[in-house]
């Protein structure tokens, strides 16, 4: 691996290490939110989930759907929660209760540190609802929806600035499916009106649900002929699972990923070269994770009740590596990616779990996504990379290394992720480091398991981290050794 700080991607937004959190399973009610909980602060909110959350230091996260959007009434959840109507929630065949709302979730937001990521109702709603949102949350008084949020107790606006325009809207399971051209008008005027609304906000449009729906790239293209002039993003949505186990194809789902990221910037590229704009729009990879697990549990739930324990995916060793993997890839392409968030945050497809009345655990894919939040913070640098290859079911040619490097100038270090992708062989990489002076290793984090199985509960941490990972300096350059499937975290610092 060669590395120099002038092989700049881009400055990483902070935000590509956002999360989200949909009124779905136990990730709100019994999750973030849980008034009996010996925990539980004044406003209900468990502060041992806080704590953890904090520790991610996650800095947007997205609410409330996904899924559950397209069938929302935001008005169910504002004000006295005693008057609060209890609705069919028909996206998740579940009861929602509405006792968490918008306030309640930009005062959880608030105090776990993060920005708030807004979704309005493009399905069974459309124009007026979300420009009388965003009038409740943004505008400062003196109208119908703004004096409203003070009446309920918050004199100053939310000032929410990201805003997705729907929710998978080419989905069949969709509430409100739409064809190209309709949800591209429908976004479009919808956008155009709460920018009218609130100039400052940022615009997120809707993509394709996956890379493997049919409507798969004409869908960007026609909805940006439309909304183009009006967004700032288009999101990308993406799940891996490993039904067939086969864990060498498994790890390898990435070159997917990198594929599928490449594409949606071709088509957004494509739409700016047609329109003639100086615009262009960057994406917002606003779901990604690995799900499959809980499938066949899901199926057995009965419906119509209240947070019901729904995708609940129990993550085993092999899934932590592949997530380091994705977030690897969501570095490589920040100059276009800005926002990315893991779906979802607690207890549905989540890296922290919870008890309800009980403990709390971190899941295997709690790591790659706590220290690379923490730590790969500055500029992400492209780094030139000879790796052996291999290839599998699905993919040929695949690195064995895969890799992500940032640089932070400002606290004089350099984080190198890497993914050894060998089931069976150590790799040895040696990494020029000579164009940023002396450097010594501050520490290399392992995560290694022999059993790719293993999970973690809540009595039981069998993956989690170690500091003694094997890399030395020697002739201007780092040598790391890279156990057989792991992830690694090596991170340098100036030295005085």
């Amino acid at each position: 691996m060669m590395l120099d700080k002038e092989f700049v991607i881009s400055e990483i937004d902070p935000r590509i290490y956002g999360s989200f959190i949909e009124q779905l399973g136990r990730a709100v009610y019994g999750g973030i939110y849980e008034p009996t909980h010996p925990t539980a602060d004044e406003n209900g909110f468990r502060q041992d989930v806080m704590n953890l959350v904090k520790q991610l230091e996650v800095p947007i996260i997205r609410y409330p759907g996904g899924n559950m959007v397209s069938a929302y009434n935001w008005e169910d959840g504002i004000g006295p929660k005693e008057n609060r109507p209890r609705r069919l929630e028909l996206a998740w065949s579940a009861i929602e209760t509405n006792q968490v709302g918008t306030n309640e979730f930009i005062d959880w937001s608030k105090a776990v540190g993060a920005e708030a990521m807004m979704a309005v109702n493009l399905g069974t709603r459309g124009i007026d609802a979300a420009r009388n949102l965003l009038e409740y949350c943004n505008h400062p008084g003196g109208t119908y929806w703004s004096e409203l949020r003070r009446e309920h107790g918050y004199e100053q606006p939310h000032k929410i600035k990201t805003w997705c325009l729907g929710n998978e809207m080419d989905g069949p399971w969709q509430i409100g499916q739409k064809t190209a051209h309709e949800y591209g008008r429908l976004a479009a005027e919808t956008g155009k009106v709460m920018k009218l609304a609130d100039p400052t906000i940022e615009l997120v449009s809707c993509g394709s649900s996956g890379s493997g729906m049919p409507t798969f790239p004409e869908w960007e293209a026609t909805t940006l002929e439309h909304t183009y002039e009006f967004v700032d993003y288009i999101s990308l949505h993406q799940y891996y699972g490993n039904r067939d186990n086969d864990t060498a194809n498994y790890l390898a789902n990435t070159l997917d990923m990198d594929n599928f990221i490449k594409t949606v910037i071709a088509t957004c590229d494509y739409i700016k070269a047609k329109k003639r704009s100086k615009k262009t729009i960057n994406l917002s990879f606003d779901e990604w994770n690995v799900w499959f697990h809980s499938n066949d549990q899901d199926n057995e739930l009965e419906p119509w009740s209240i947070a019901p324990p729904q995708l609940e995916d129990v993550y085993t060793f092999e899934d932590a590596i592949l997530v380091g993997s994705m977030i690897n890839t969501l570095l490589k392409h920040s100059d276009r990616i800005k926002i990315a968030c893991m779906a979802q945050l607690v207890n549905v497809i989540a890296p922290i779990m919870t008890e309800t009345g009980g403990g709390i655990w971190k899941q295997t894919i709690f790591y790659p996504y706590y220290y690379t939040s923490v730590y790969g913070r500055g500029t992400a640098l492209n780094s030139i990379v000879k790796s052996p290859k291999y290839d599998s079911k699905d993919y040929t040619d695949v690195p064995y290394l895969d890799s992500s490097v940032v640089y932070n100038e400002e606290h004089e270090e350099l984080v190198i992720f890497a993914v050894n992708r060998h089931l069976e062989n150590t790799l040895k990489v040696d990494i020029d480091i000579l164009s940023f002076g002396g450097l010594e290793i501050v520490e290399h984090v392992v995560l290694e398991n022999d059993n790719v199985k293993a999970t973690n509960t809540l009595h039981q941490q069998q993956v989690k981290p170690h500091s003694e990972g094997q890399s030395f300096i020697e002739d201007q350059k780092l040598i790391g050794i890279l156990p057989k499937m792991s992830w690694n975290m090596i991170r340098l610092r100036k030295s005085n």
